[in-house]
């Protein structure tokens, strides 16, 4: 009994049929079927099948977008690693973070790179903002898409601000209690949304339960439908806006 060689398995998985299931069309060498390979493809479909020269410019650009989106990916995985050491009560959540810090393999190095990617997101998502404005990106027809943008930022505030509060030291309570203050100047409901906020009328436990939830759950799941949302529009709308 002979073994099958390379060859025989390549002409078994063509012939078949496994090829056409994995790949609909053939190798693309020609701009016809680079087009297909594309469209075909969930993944590469993100990107158009040209791209215009001032697009890969990194002067254009700097890449402020795909910056912010790689640091939210580093934000979700750092923070998950820390939710295994993290309890959000009152009586211990401080503790857990002298604990990580000082107890846990790569603690105090995985807090830290979440504390400076969420500044650095902050910052990364304002100047791509503001890029994006100085360059007219905003007008017709990527309204849409300037609008998913702005909400992006303010998911990207409130996820920084919420995140504030979870070592439950001196400087966070005290932030959190002025933070949640200006809610009470609010034009509409705002003892009604400061009182939400709380969960309460003090920053106490159902203060950081709330926090948390919103921090580790709810805007992280509303960032990233946004950011599917804004990806697949900047491909719809022609990719990156050219110069005005």
């Amino acid at each position: 009994m002979t073994l099958p060689g390379p060859g025989d398995v390549v002409r078994y998985v063509k012939e078949s049929g496994l090829w056409r299931s994995l790949f609909r069309q053939p190798y693309p060498t020609t701009s016809r079927t680079r087009a297909l390979a594309v469209m075909n493809n969930v993944f590469l479909h993100l990107h158009p099948v040209r791209v215009k020269k001032h697009a890969v410019r990194y002067t254009y650009t700097f890449c402020l977008g795909g910056i912010s989106f790689f640091l939210f990916l580093m934000l979700t995985v750092t923070g998950v690693y820390l939710m295994f050491f993290y309890v959000p009560s009152v009586a211990r959540a401080y503790q857990d973070i002298i604990s990580i810090e000082n107890a846990v393999a790569f603690g105090q190095l995985t807090r830290n790179m979440h504390r400076w990617a969420a500044h650095l997101m902050v910052l990364t998502v304002f100047l791509h903002m503001i890029r994006v404005f100085y360059h007219g990106a905003y007008k017709p027809p990527r309204e849409f898409n300037w609008t998913i943008g702005v909400l992006l930022l303010f998911s990207t505030l409130w996820l920084s601000f919420t995140g504030y509060l979870l070592p439950w030291d001196q400087i966070a309570f005290w932030a959190i209690t002025v933070g949640t203050n200006m809610a009470t100047y609010a034009p509409f409901l705002s003892r009604e949304s400061s009182f939400w906020l709380l969960g309460g009328i003090t920053v106490d436990q159902g203060t950081l339960i709330r926090f948390y939830v919103m921090h580790v759950i709810a805007f992280p799941l509303i960032a990233a439908i946004l950011m599917v949302v804004h990806f697949w529009r900047i491909r719809k709308d022609g990719g990156i806006s050219g110069p005005v």
